[in-house]
This record gives structure tokens, sequence and C-alpha cells, in this order.
């Protein structure tokens, strides 16, 4: 059970397996695990923040170090700078130190305000104030 309000999801099965309709990505998903946190992670930036489907980028690469990346979700600010960034992790993964340096190398790249990493289960936000990158409360707003 994962802690996250209850959501409604469009779930089918295709060719024996289940997937899951990406609002963001308008499509069928391969319902894995990390995907489960994944669509709730972005029903709560949707339902919970009221951050606009526009607004939100799903799986897309970055280049980090010359290395290339994919970060899971980035919510933007209407200006069209980063706001959020995710790192959605299935529940049987545990929340670590590597899972903040991940987060923290990609915004490195990004530059977001808020990070958020989570197994659904686990939730740890984090929040860059004065230029240092600070553990906080869930906030109430991203705005």
């Amino acid at each position: 059970m994962l802690n996250f309000p209850e959501y409604d999801f469009l779930i089918q099965e295709q060719e024996q397996k289940k997937v899951i309709f990406d609002p963001i990505r308008k499509k069928f998903i391969p319902l894995t695990p990390e995907e489960w946190v994944r669509q709730h992670c972005l029903c709560h930036l949707i339902e919970h923040f009221k951050l606009p489907l526009g607004l939100i980028a799903v799986e897309r690469e970055i280049s980090v170090h010359g290395l290339r990346k994919r970060f899971d979700i980035v919510g933007f600010a209407s200006n069209g700078s980063p706001l959020i960034l995710i790192e959605c992790k299935a529940t049987s993964v545990e929340l670590t130190q590597e899972t903040l340096i991940q987060v923290a190398t990609y915004n490195n790249k990004l530059d977001s305000p808020w990070m958020w990493i989570t197994n659904g289960i686990q939730h740890a936000w984090f929040e860059k104030i004065g230029g240092k990158t600070q553990l906080v409360k869930a906030p109430v707003s991203l705005i």
C-alpha cells in the first residue's frame, strides 16, 4: 500500500501484461513497480499541487557530466524554469544516500528549487534555500 491519497488510474491488460495510461506521455506504459510510484507522483502533482499537464515532463534524457541520464519527473513553473525534480523508486527499493546523490546530481544540471525522492512509501522532500539543499517537510504549495 502506497503512502499517497487514492487516485483513479486507467489500467488495462495488453499482451498478457498490465499497462497504465500516462496522462503526460499520452500512452499506455508497462505497469512496473516503479511506474506505479511514478503515476502516483504525477497524480499528486496534478491533483494536489494543481500543476498543469503541459508543465510536466516524464522520463526525459539530460546530459550530466557528459553522460546520458533520464530523470523521472520534472515539473516546470509557468516561465519554463524547473520547479520540482522527482526521483521515483519501486517500493522494494530503499531510499538511501545514493538516491539523494542521484537526484542532486541531476539537479546540478536542472537547478530546481524543489526535489522529492520517493519509493511510494517513504517520501523525502528537499528545498534549495540560500544555495543550500535542505531536507524539509512536504510543501503545501510549490509556488
